[in-house]
Formats: C-alpha cells, sequence, structure tokens
C-alpha cells in the first residue's frame, strides 16, 4: 500500500507532461510578445496557443496575459511566473544536455543589450569573443539608448551606465563612468579655458541627446552636487555629433568619459574643470535569471565580468 502511494497514477504523469507544454507555450508567448509569434516559433496554430494560455490561467486561477486585438503583455503575475517557468524549462534543458554528452556546453539564443556606442565600442568584442568559445550559441545584440525591460522584451542580459532603480535583477558592478566636460585644444586657444563652473556661461556650449533650448550640467561646488543651467548654440539628439563638433574646435560639451575616450587619448580633446566633476557612474551587468541563470547567461556574465573590469575606461 505505501509503495502505491509514493507511485504517480499514469494520470497523474499525464497532467505534469500538459503542464510542461503549458508553461513552454506561456514562455515563447512572453519571449516573442504575442500569440502568433510563439504560434511560429513553436510550430503550432494560433488557436493551439490561445488554448494553451486559457488552460494554464484557469489551472493557476490567475490572469498571466492581458489581450487586446493589437498587443499581449504580460500581468506582474506572468512576469514573475514566467521566470519561474525559465528556470524549470532551463534545468531540463541541462538535463537533457547532460545525456548527450555536452553538459557544461552553452547552447541557444542570448540576447545582450547595452547603450549604442558604449555596445559597439566595449561589448561587441565581448560577444564576438563568448560566440567563439561557444558554438552552439547564437546571440543578437540591442545596443539602444534606451532602458530595455529584460523581462517584458525577452533580453537575457543588460550592461547599465548609471543608478539603478530597486528591481529583482541580479547585478554585478564592472566599473565606473566619469562624466566629463571637454573641447578641443584649438578652441580652447582662441577663447580661454573655464577655471569655475560659472565660467561655463561666457562659453559655446554643445547640448547632445536632447534638442531643447536649455541644457544641464551637474558639477560639484563646495562638496555639493549642483546643476549648471546653460544656453547651448548647438543642439543635437546624438551624443556621438556633440562631440564630434567638439573635436572640430566649435564649443564645450558634455558628456560620458567612454565617448571621448580616444580623443583625449589622441589630444583631440580636453577634459576641462576636473576638481568639479561629479562622482562616477555606476556600471553593471545585470541579468533576469537570478542565481539559476542558464548556462549559456552564467558563461557569458563571467566573461563580460572579466573583460570590463580590466577595461581602463572603466577604471
Amino acid at each position: 500500500m505505501r509503495i502505491a502511494a509514493l507511485t504517480k497514477t499514469p494520470f497523474r504523469q499525464e497532467q505534469e507532461l500538459d503542464r510542461l507544454h503549458l508553461i513552454s507555450v506561456f514562455v515563447a508567448v512572453v519571449d516573442e510578445q504575442g500569440l502568433a509569434g510563439a504560434a511560429r516559433k513553436l510550430r503550432l496554430s494560433p488557436p493551439a496557443v490561445t488554448r494553451a494560455i486559457n488552460e494554464l490561467e484557469n489551472c493557476l486561477g490567475a490572469r498571466l496575459l492581458t489581450r487586446t486585438t493589437r498587443v499581449v503583455r504580460v500581468t506582474e503575475a506572468g512576469a514573475t511566473y514566467a521566470e519561474h517557468c525559465r528556470r524549470i524549462l532551463g534545468n531540463l534543458a541541462e538535463a537533457d544536455e547532460s545525456v548527450s554528452g555536452v553538459i557544461g556546453l552553452p547552447r541557444g539564443q542570448l540576447t545582450i543589450t547595452a547603450p549604442v556606442v558604449f555596445g559597439a565600442m566595449h561589448v561587441t568584442a565581448i560577444v564576438t569573443e563568448y560566440l567563439e568559445r561557444y558554438p552552439e550559441v547564437t546571440a543578437s545584440c540591442w545596443f539602444l539608448d534606451r532602458v530595455v525591460n529584460l523581462i517584458e522584451e525577452g533580453v537575457d542580459v543588460a550592461v547599465r551606465i548609471g543608478a539603478l532603480p530597486d528591481s529583482s535583477m541580479q547585478a554585478i558592478r564592472v566599473g565606473n563612468m566619469r562624466l566629463v566636460i571637454c573641447a578641443a585644444p584649438e578652441y580652447l586657444k582662441k577663447h580661454g579655458t573655464p577655471k569655475v563652473p560659472t565660467d561655463l556661461e561666457s562659453h559655446v556650449i554643445i547640448g547632445g541627446g536632447s534638442v531643447t533650448s536649455e541644457t544641464e550640467w551637474r558639477v560639484m561646488e563646495s562638496g555639493k552636487l549642483i546643476t549648471v543651467k546653460l544656453q547651448p548654440r548647438l543642439t543635437t539628439l546624438s551624443s556621438d555629433s556633440a562631440v564630434s563638433a567638439a573635436v572640430s574646435g566649435f564649443g564645450l560639451t558634455n558628456a560620458l568619459y567612454y565617448k571621448v575616450a580616444e580623443h583625449v587619448k589622441a589630444g583631440r580633446l580636453v577634459t576641462l574643470l576636473g576638481k568639479f566633476e561629479p562622482p562616477a557612474l555606476p556600471v553593471h551587468v545585470m541579468h533576469r535569471e537570478g542565481r539559476h541563470a542558464s548556462k549559456k547567461v552564467r558563461a557569458f556574465i563571467d566573461l563580460a565580468i572579466e573583460r570590463l573590469r580590466a577595461n581602463p575606461a572603466l577604471s
């Protein structure tokens, strides 16, 4: 009797297999941001995907997705559940790999996000090195100057510059990034070098990242972080073009150091008001899988931490 009580019935086993199918469909819907995309990925019909989601929600007694005719969004409960489901599916995938003799080798699709210029300059080389090490992995790089929601957009790893909001994400600090004011030597010869923050008001200002009539630069003065409001002569949505204008000798700009480091090293730009520089911004590698990160994510994070911490631009 005792053995029988511990043995799962065929009906119970069938239920668990069905649940595995349901959570696989649910995670696909979240990752693909829609029912149609999940159907294509799983090679199922859209009605079959809809039935699976409805059945899973009925089993749980909770709404996982909000659906309209145009968009599918994950609820707060659904986002939490999706993370648990990913870990379950990841553990099963690793179990399968152990049988096939490739345990320990990352495989699958990895998606990484970072700011545009920083990604191109410092993350791309890490990604290509990672792909050379692990031929069973493919990668997508989302280099965007906006904050990507890792859970809602199905991104595995992010490199973030700046203070992090309260979050359930796992974050590892890899360095710091200075925010500097700089100008070309030619400009400074013509117009002089600012000595204190108030001197900025008499200089040609290049505002990058917006096209507003006023720009605000942060500086430290008397031990306090203050904001200096300036009237730019040139504004641009692209910080790269602001740096280019500064290199040409047009005026002063304010930028994260990695965007101007090569120009400073080559003597094309000079950093200014160093003793008034604000505290450096933290740089983190973030991921959404916590302590149970998959092998492909763990392997990339380990490499990214090693390479970024050794990067002089982040020290």
